[in-house]
């Protein structure tokens, strides 16, 4: 890739904070164009499109900069944290199963939706699909799945596992962020409209409305007006679980790497129990859970959320960074694969949504448990309120436990469907 503009990560964090905050100020302007802009258009939308058009022009470049490390390794734990601070467990729990069956449903699409657009692809453009040994399409679309149904992780392992051709591994991430994208943007514009979603699906949200009341009510009961040592505070806790989950995270995927030929072969579904991200992720969201527990959740009154949500922003427009929109027809073959593979996914939740009355909340966190994970699915659940961010961070680690067993029998799907 051409050396962007703009390659100072200074310069480029202060772009992105520009692009955030004149999102979120023209956002809060409730007349004329800009009530009616984002009637239609979302906010969040806007945070990954915007640093995706930079991308696209060749001001930033998300290949020569560290600023995505950043955020998902230091800002996203500290975001979990935050989030998960003043989380009702039983609240939660009284949410039912809906939300469990909805992310599984997630995965059974990711799983299936990959040797059905293979199928059907084929017949029109065989050549998309082909390939020998190492350079077999369905070896690259394995890394998708992990990616779709785990995560940052998982997909690495599908890519050691596979050893699919490295030269053409970045159509398959082209592939995996720009159909990935466009369904969170269907999802997104979906969050405006999900009370007439829900009627449409004939479902039941009352226990989210609950959910949602109790922890409101919480946050009022508890509400203040931060000073200082309310934010040194809060960033002692974030920063040392951030600390904490690296610590023990590094060690123990080591540790078990070492101790364990089924966690060390990435051919294993427990070789996600490997991964120092996967690791990362837990420890941070156990340390605000357990935090929750403690005095600690009363400063959720002090905009400790609103805190995370800052961190959580920064590293969605990280993720835009990645989208380069010049790139999508390069390969258009598998661009059409990937949105067949997608909405296939879609489809099936739409349709056990339908038949068990799960709330579009479900559908839609289910699927970005699945598809996005720890970076998406929080983003997308508090889209519909704040207090319902847990529930995302809750799934998408769920997500990846499932990620790379999920992935590998897509994979062996996929290669049975390349060779008919």
């Amino acid at each position: 890739m051409e050396t962007p503009l703009i390659t100072n990560d200074t310069i480029v964090f202060g772009l992105l904070a520009i692009c955030l905050g004149l999102i979120f100020y023209t956002s809060g302007i409730r007349k004329g164009f800009w009530k009616r802009f984002y009637t239609w258009v979302p906010a969040i939308l806007l945070c990954y499109m915007l640093p995706a058009v930079l991308a696209s022009l060749g001001i930033v470049s998300d290949e020569h900069s560290n600023l995505y490390f950043m955020a998902s390794r230091y800002l996203l734990p500290a975001a979990l944290v935050l989030m998960t601070l003043s989380i009702d467990l039983k609240a939660i729990a009284r949410l039912g199963s809906k939300a469990l069956i909805m992310f599984l449903t997630g995965s059974a699409g990711i799983i299936i939706g990959g040797p059905i657009a293979i199928l059907i692809v084929s017949v029109f453009s065989p050549e998309t699909v082909g390939g020998n040994d190492f350079d077999a399409i369905w070896r690259g679309l394995s890394t998708i799945a992990g990616s779709w149904i785990g995560g940052g992780a998982n997909q690495a392992a599908m890519f050691e596992i596979f050893q699919f051709n490295p030269d053409r591994y970045g159509e398959m991430i082209l592939v995996d962020v720009v159909c990935a994208n466009i369904w969170m943007a269907i999802l997104l514009l979906g969050v405006g409209r999900n009370r007439e979603i829900d009627r449409w699906l004939k479902a039941d949200a009352s226990s989210i409305e609950a959910l949602k009341k109790k922890v409101t009510a919480f946050s009022d009961s508890i509400t203040r007006v931060p000073v200082l040592r309310d934010y040194m505070i809060m960033g002692a806790l974030a920063f040392g679980a951030v600390g904490l989950a690296h610590f023990a995270g590094d060690g123990l995927s080591e540790y078990l790497a070492e101790s364990f030929e089924s966690v060390k072969d990435p051919k294993s579904f427990l070789s996600f129990l490997g991964g120092k991200f996967f690791w990362m992720v837990v420890i941070a969201t156990l340390a605000g859970i357990g935090l929750s527990f403690t005095r600690a959740k009363n400063y959720e009154g002090a905009g400790a959320s609103k805190l995370g949500g800052v961190f959580i922003y920064i590293l969605v427009a990280t993720i835009g960074m990645k989208m380069d929109l010049s790139r999508i027809l390069e390969n258009p073959g598998l661009i059409l694969l990937g949105l067949i593979w997608i909405s296939i996914h879609a489809g099936l939740l739409v349709a056990v949504a339908k038949l068990i009355r799960a709330p579009f909340f479900f559908l839609a966190v289910g699927s970005q448990a699945n598809v996005g994970g720890a970076a998406s699915a929080p983003v997308v659940a508090a889209e519909f309120h704040a207090s319902l961010s847990s529930v995302g961070v809750l799934l998408a680690v769920l997500g990846y436990v499932v990620g790379t067993g999920g992935a590998l029998l897509c994979a062996y799907l996929m290669e049975v469907a390349s060779n008919l």
